[in-house]
């Protein structure tokens, strides 16, 4: 079982120990850093201060990063999360070193907490207790995170067949809201999954003194994988959601021309009955036809009424109906 330790309030850390091997593995979780939290890592490790200072809860990158400084790895990788309705990324730094891996982040990854917890409970039965090396630890963490997306996905993907039944039942005006958020989301994932493929590339080249190299590859080119497949998922997603947006769009242009054609054709037919009834209206009372006729109001009514008819039988004709 491993060994679980509260640091501070912020910190937490699992020691992996597997009798077998004799090797020991520690993974510290930090959330919500603060300078209290930098000053730690800064004590005890050998940290590059930038990379430290890019930890901070505060602070916020605004792309993925690999690099390597003297015995330890730092990246940054963002992943997507559900928050408010929308896809929103979180950011994760990773310090991988011999023995050890820290990972800092903000409350709001709920996988990586929950990951921890099934550490810190069911430790001897994972992968990374069979090999106590923190690549495999890290290759387990990357795993977990990139199986999420796939529920984000199917979020989507069940979003997007609603949008299609909105569209087709003419309700236009809610279509155009959910895709807009739709697009948005879709957007924001892609954004956050565009450098996943390259950096997880690069890991590939991991060498491990506990774990043969080629397991590694192994290992980490599932994750490649796995990153291929959410992007040709989120491609789909796209094309999917911009054709609905198009669809709906020509909808909506139909349908405001059928109420255009309508109006046009009303005021067509309004135009000449506006013309007789100001040509009769006329305060001239010498030379107005039908104007001391008893029936004067009644012809004048049949000549509109005529007119209206011989519009709406052209129109009929013309088929612009």
């Amino acid at each position: 079982m491993p060994t679980y330790k509260q640091i501070s309030k912020n910190i937490q850390q699992i020691t992996i120990y597997n009798p077998k091997t004799n090797n020991k593995l520690i993974w510290i979780s930090v959330y919500n850093a603060s300078k209290t939290e930098i000053e730690y890592l800064r004590k005890k490790y050998n940290f590059k201060l930038s990379h430290l200072q890019a930890s901070m809860a505060k602070t916020i990158a605004q792309r993925a990063t690999v690099e390597q400084y003297n015995d330890y790895l730092f990246i940054i990788l963002h992943f997507p999360i559900f928050y408010n309705n929308s896809i929103v990324p979180a950011e994760i730094e990773f310090f991988i070193a011999h023995g050890l891996l820290i990972t800092i982040h903000n409350n709001n990854i709920s996988t990586l907490n929950e990951l921890f917890n099934i550490y810190r409970k069911e430790g001897n039965s994972i992968l990374t207790h069979k090999y106590e090396s923190s690549a495999i630890l890290l290759y387990e963490i990357l795993k977990k995170l990139l199986l999420d997306c796939y529920i984000l996905l199917d979020k989507n993907s069940i979003a997007i067949n609603k949008s299609e039944e909105i569209i087709f039942a003419q309700k236009q005006k809610e279509a155009v809201e959910q895709i807009l958020s739709l697009r948005h989301n879709i957007i924001n994932f892609r954004k956050i999954m565009q450098n996943h493929k390259n950096i997880i590339k690069k890991l590939i080249q991991m060498k491990s003194s506990i774990v043969p190299v080629q397991q590694i590859k192994e290992y980490y080119t599932q994750l490649v994988e796995h990153s291929k497949n959410i992007w040709e998922i989120l491609e789909n997603q796209k094309e999917t959601i911009e054709v609905l947006n198009s669809t709906n769009e020509s909808l909506l242009n139909y349908r405001i021309s059928d109420i255009m054609k309508i109006l046009t054709i009303f005021s067509v037919i309004v135009f000449p009955l506006t013309l007789l009834a100001g040509i009769f209206g006329m305060n001239i009372v010498n030379g107005m036809p039908f104007m001391n006729s008893p029936y004067g109001f009644w012809i004048i009514i049949a000549i509109m009424a005529t007119c209206s008819l011989f519009m709406l039988l052209l129109f009929e004709r013309k088929k612009w109906l």
